[in-house]
């Protein structure tokens, strides 16, 4: 789902903010994507509600990272009734506009797999943003609005 339709408290914007700025920490010239899906019939068939989609688009090929977006999906578990996150896991894809390229998945050794793998200093960035992403969460649980 797309992150920006997930936005429906002061509490959930500030948590996506602060994602982005993780994002954007790691790699500054990249603009963020609270909508990278369209609205549209065939998409919404395949909506996830448990997931907070937003993508990180390069100003051109980033050589690095081997891809021109970082496609992110945070999957997400809302605990109570009082809608409070709890991330589950991050599933990041550097994109073309062929497709996919690589993968980066938040379970087992978070190893990425792909035709074309970034540079081991960029998997370090990606890898230090999921951690960061995991810690972000449960501060902003604490809030009761989120």
């Amino acid at each position: 789902m797309n992150a920006a339709d997930q936005v429906q408290s002061v509490a959930w914007a500030h948590a996506l903010a602060l994602s982005v700025t993780l994002v954007r920490q790691h790699f500054p010239e990249a603009s963020p994507n609270l909508t990278p899906w369209r609205d549209d019939p065939e998409t919404r068939r395949w909506l996830q509600p448990e997931t907070i989609d937003l993508a990180f688009h390069f100003p051109g090929w980033s050589p690095r990272l081997q891809c021109r977006s970082l496609l992110m999906q945070l999957t997400i578990r809302k605990l109570d009734v009082s809608y409070r996150p709890r991330l589950l896991g991050v599933l990041i894809r550097g994109m073309t506009f062929d497709g996919e390229r690589w993968r980066l998945v938040t379970v087992g050794d978070w190893q990425p797999t792909g035709s074309h793998l970034p540079q081991l200093a960029q998997l370090d960035q990606l890898h230090t943003i999921c951690r960061d992403l995991f810690d972000l969460f449960p501060l902003c649980s604490s809030s009761d609005d989120i």
